[in-house]
């Protein structure tokens, strides 16, 4: 079992980490390597960092992760000698791009969908010339106006049209549910906030691009098993989150925008979570989004090192060594 760490502790523990980035981190990655073929991957944005391009490449690399999400925005905007340098220097430094979050809004109006569906053919193009192969987004759980048969409908047309575009670029297409009863109550009608929602809905959107984006909070707070897990392959997932929840909140209250970090408090089943990962030979990032208030408020290298630091604890779970 996890111990849980005070706020003190982890403050203590995140400004440490940072002093030590470098060799003696990156050397930690090697954790769970043995048994897993997914990596510590790196989403800036999830844990509150705000360094882009270029200059989160080499922090990424310092503070051990193995992979990072691309930016569609800002490599759409490069010239082909520079996506070729970037791509070059991203190699030597051993990290490889993960999956990038999908630039269209598909939840409102039908202009502004249309508008980032025209948008994204040359978004994904970008993706397709410098190597990246994963984009995601997630599914709003509830609608103010349409019934859950409508709202289905309307998810199932217009991402059937974006994942043909990402197809079309050599794109896989993964879609996230979202699990807290808190939130797929908080609004007239529910929506998809399951597993076995999510690969209803998926069937029918009908494309052999589009699987999962899983996340160990909404795994938990849905209420799915290991035996969901299971039923998948590597196939069916493109990217993977990995969090953990505030102790002592009973599950369905628990708020989705009130997370912890991997391993913060043993409330989550991780080793669970990543051996049933590791069964199905899951290939691809795993990254922590733990919207946490503390974390956001560190420097970004406290920030960096703490997240990464969360993953390999949590990957050492696969060896049964978990980092004290």
């Amino acid at each position: 079992m996890t111990r849980p760490a005070t706020r003190r502790h982890f403050l203590a523990r995140a400004a440490g980490l940072a002093l030590l980035a470098g060799p003696a981190l990156r050397a930690a990655t090697t954790t769970g390597r043995a048994t897993r073929k997914f990596s510590i991957d790196l989403v800036p944005g999830m844990i509150g960092i705000e360094s882009g391009y270029p200059a989160i490449v080499d922090q990424a690399a310092k503070f051990g992760f193995e992979s990072i999400a691309p930016d569609p925005a800002y490599l759409a905007g490069l010239p082909d000698d520079r996506d070729a340098q970037l791509r070059e220097h991203l190699a030597s430094l051993g990290l490889k791009y993960s999956a990038a979050g999908l630039p269209v809004e598909f939840r409102k109006d039908d202009a502004t969908f249309q508008q980032g569906l025209e948008a994204l053919p040359k978004a994904a193009a970008a993706l397709q010339r410098a190597g990246a192969s994963r984009v995601g987004t997630y599914i709003m759980p509830n609608h103010a106006e349409l019934t859950y048969s409508a709202n289905f409908k309307q998810h199932a047309d217009r991402l059937r049209e974006v994942a043909t575009v990402l197809g079309d670029h050599g794109q896989r297409f993964g879609l996230e549910y979202v699990g807290p009863k808190t939130l797929w109550t908080a609004r007239r009608h529910p929506f998809v906030h399951s597993m076995a929602e999510l690969r209803e809905l998926i069937a029918a959107i009908d494309r052999p691009n589009v699987g999962l984006v899983l996340d160990s909070w909404h795994w938990y707070t849905a209420g799915d098993t290991e035996a969901d897990l299971l039923a998948l392959s590597n196939d069916d997932v493109v990217a993977c989150d990995l969090n953990d929840a505030p102790a002592n909140v009973p599950v369905d209250q628990q708020i989705d925008q009130k997370r912890e970090l991997p391993m913060a408090t043993g409330v989550i089943d991780l080793k669970t979570f990543l051996g049933a990962l590791v069964q199905i030979g899951y290939d691809g990032p795993v990254r922590a989004e733990p919207f946490n208030a503390p974390l956001n408020a560190m420097r970004d290298d406290q920030a960096l090192a703490a997240a990464a630091q969360a993953l390999m604890d949590a990957f050492a779970l696969l060896e049964g060594n978990a980092a004290k």
